[in-house]
């Protein structure tokens, strides 16, 4: 069976290109530590384009987090922003690719996000 975070990162190479991130350029290593064993994910984004390895390489960014996190985020069930502040994620490096990698991730399925909630305050 493959997990969520696997799902998340294949599809991310086979869709090959992702408009949110036309002006985005660099490379993030994403390290999903559970006792002595450490996944990597390495992420590179050229204007949009992507490419997505397994390995352990020096990259832009390093976002550290634990597999099960990383799987509640790629399922919608978490939230990245949320997991840096209260340290259960970390980042060094550029923290703006992150921040626009971080719009790809699914939301709650019952988020109403802001702009529903400020129509409706609104009529």
């Amino acid at each position: 069976m493959v997990d969520a975070t696997t799902r998340f990162f294949e599809e991310l190479d086979r869709r090959g290109f992702e408009p949110l991130l036309v002006k985005s350029r660099g490379t993030l290593r994403f390290d999903l530590r559970e006792g002595a064993q450490t996944t990597h994910w390495l992420l590179q984004i050229d204007r949009g384009n992507l490419q997505v390895r397994q390995e352990d390489r020096e990259a832009d960014t390093i976002v550290g987090s634990a597999p099960r996190l990383f799987d509640e985020l790629v399922a919608g069930r978490e939230n990245a922003i949320a997991a840096l502040l209260r340290g259960d994620m970390t980042v060094a490096g550029d923290l703006r690719l992150l921040l626009q990698v971080e719009r790809l991730l699914p939301g709650p399925a019952d988020s109403q996000g802001p702009r529903r909630t400020f129509r409706r305050e609104m009529h």
